[in-house]
């Protein structure tokens, strides 16, 4: 099953067991061992009901607190709703490009580009300032690194990155769409948490900066922003200049 599936289906995880079930002190052992495959925890989740509960109380937990300790600590120290209780969504922010459909969320996208599991990414909370106003910058943002979607024909190189937002209902960032009165997409949610979004280019609160930091065209770079606080974003990427291409080996 690939993990596009996986990660669809948690959501409608079903199972008629009742019995024969290992302990959950037994569970945890085991991924524990497993170091908390992600993409295990997803395939299991998506068969049994009673392991699918397991999974959102406590192996996403654990997951993401080894997967980005420092970034979790920091989310956790205000006691964020983000983090308590939606840890699966977290765990599927962590390790999932969600990619875009044609017609869905952003509008450079004439073709379909799957989402795909991700094995390593960098969240940086540096990053995340340039994603955000001058006037919002004591907002806590964390934003990876794009993931890059290379030679999609006439839309070029493109990159897909995500975020999330530390204390999202106390920051400036929800004062200041709420107080623009900016509207909520009519259809599309987010791929996180199925929570209705905010366009951040509609409410024009994209700065320059955040172009820059993508290493992207600025009037090809979007994102939107959900009522939990996640960040989903699409850009196109510049061209690498022959200095920045990475050098022949020496024959």
């Amino acid at each position: 099953m690939i993990i596009t599936k996986q990660y669809r289906c948690i959501h409608s995880a079903s199972c008629q067991c009742s019995k024969g079930h290992l302990s959950e002190d037994a569970i945890f052992l085991v991924f524990h061992n497993l170091k908390w495959n992600p993409k295990l925890i997803a395939t299991l989740s998506c068969v049994c009901k009673w392991f699918d509960d397991l999974a959102k109380r406590v192996l996403w937990k654990e997951f993401c607190r080894t997967r980005a300790p420092k970034m979790l600590c920091d989310l956790q120290s205000t006691g964020s709703h983000v983090v308590d209780g939606n840890w699966r969504a977290l765990g599927k922010l962590l390790t999932y490009c969600s990619g875009c459909t044609k017609g869905g969320l952003f509008k450079n996208i004439q073709n379909p580009v799957p989402g795909h599991f991700v094995y390593q990414t960098r969240f940086s909370r540096t990053s995340g300032k340039s994603f955000l106003l001058p006037q919002c910058r004591t907002d806590v943002l964390y934003v990876s690194d794009p993931c890059e979607h290379l030679d999609q024909g006439e839309e070029g190189d493109l990159g897909f990155f995500r975020g999330v937002f530390k204390s999202f209902a106390t920051s400036k960032v929800r004062k200041m769409l709420i107080s623009k009165g900016a509207n909520l997409h009519q259809t599309e949610v987010c791929p996180y948490c199925k929570a209705k979004l905010w366009s951040m280019h509609q409410a024009k609160m994209i700065p320059q900066s955040a172009s820059c930091r993508l290493g992207s065209y600025e009037d090809y770079i979007e994102y939107f922003v959900c009522l939990n606080g996640h960040l989903i974003g699409n850009c196109t990427l510049l061209p690498l200049s022959d200095s920045e291409e990475a050098p022949e080996l020496e024959k």
